[in-house]
């Protein structure tokens, strides 16, 4: 049977198997490879039950769907991939061509399904986090360029050129404040600066921003995988991003630093096929931020991303936030975990984006 014909479900992001009358495979398209953790060439030829735990029940499973070929039959099995890792699937069967025996097999992991389901709330509490972010940079805007006013008539009147250092800090962040205000401010959700760059620049940067701030008891540990492509992105947005979920992570691990047993680690890898805001992308970029801090208190972690929400007496709440926006401007997503000793941030984002989309 030739395979050209299964071409076209090479498009979908749904893991598709298609298999013949004796249940061996014939076809697995990519997003199958990448769930099932086998690569065609192993799949091909291989009998589909033995892809499953009960394997018996999924063969009679089968020979029921090839006795009725004219319906579509759904049930939960349980995977088991070579590694020896498992988990539960939605299993689709039905038979196109009815008496010829070739069966489609659409498997669906549960969790996507709840992945897909987080990120539609996410987005929707995005739209009003963006509405309030507005409102308080409004108010923020004006006192702002009260304080740069006033460091300037400082430096005015300072005799030392050794002061004058310290209201030029002050006059600097203020126009770092201003420009992401502004950016806040502005009416459409599309980076400013697009231009190719390289995500482990923006590590780097963030690294060496943290590591001034804390010299002492932090330790970075660093597992990038350099073969990810340049992509195009708001450099300063996503340095700006990243910079935001790292500071936090240094924050609460405050006692780990003073004795000298914090540690950041920064991971990055590529993932294929994913679904980031509804959207199918054949490459992503997989950010993991993580730290051996004591965790996010439970009763916050679902509203991490709400602004003025913080687990830190006397914190802003729109660190995580703002973080959060910028990455969402690029299409990605920002996710996190938390249990005592390890809290993760996971930041999604594609290796190609619609920079132009309003």
């Amino acid at each position: 049977m030739k395979k050209e014909r299964f071409q076209g479900l090479e498009l979908l992001a749904t893991a598709v198997v298609v298999s013949n009358p004796e249940g061996v495979v014939l076809y697995a398209n990519l997003s199958a490879e990448t769930l099932l953790e086998v690569s065609k060439r192993s799949l091909d030829g291989q009998s589909l039950a033995a892809l499953f735990v009960e394997a018996n029940a999924f063969r009679e499973f089968l020979n029921k769907s090839l006795a009725d070929p004219f319906g579509v039959k759904r049930q939960v099995f349980e995977l088991i991939r070579p590694s020896g890792t498992s988990e539960h699937v939605h299993v689709t069967l039905s038979c196109p061509d009815g008496a010829n025996g070739v069966t489609v097999i659409e498997l669906r992991e549960i969790e996507q399904q709840l992945k897909v389901d987080r990120e539609a709330r996410m987005m929707d509490q995005s739209l009003a986090n963006k509405e309030l972010i507005r409102n308080l940079a409004h108010e923020i805007k004006n006192p702002l360029g009260g304080i740069r006013g006033a460091a300037q008539l400082l430096e005015i009147e300072l005799p030392s050129p050794e002061l004058k250092e310290y209201t030029q800090v002050v006059i600097k962040e203020s126009d770092r404040l201003q420009t992401l205000v502004d950016r806040l401010l502005a009416p459409h959700r599309k980076p400013h600066i697009v231009s190719m760059m390289n995500i482990h620049e923006v590590c780097e940067r963030v690294r060496s921003v943290i590591l001034a701030e804390h010299p002492k008891g932090l330790k970075f540990v660093r597992d990038y995988d350099i073969s990810i492509p340049e992509f195009l992105g708001d450099l300063e947005q996503l340095i700006q991003a990243i910079l935001n979920i790292v500071r936090n992570a240094a924050q609460a691990l405050a006692p780990q630093i003073t004795e000298g047993t914090a540690q950041i680690t920064l991971c990055t890898r590529v993932v294929r096929r994913v679904t980031l805001n509804r959207k199918q992308h054949r490459l992503a970029l997989d950010l993991q931020v993580v730290d051996n801090g004591p965790g996010i208190p439970a009763e916050i972690t679902e509203r991490i991303f709400f602004p003025l929400v913080s687990g830190r007496e006397g914190g802003s709440g729109l660190g995580l936030t703002l973080a959060q926006t910028f990455v969402q401007q690029h299409e990605g997503i920002i996710e996190c975990s938390s249990i005592p000793g390890k809290t993760l941030f996971k930041v999604t984002l594609p290796l190609q984006f619609d920079h132009t989309a309003s």
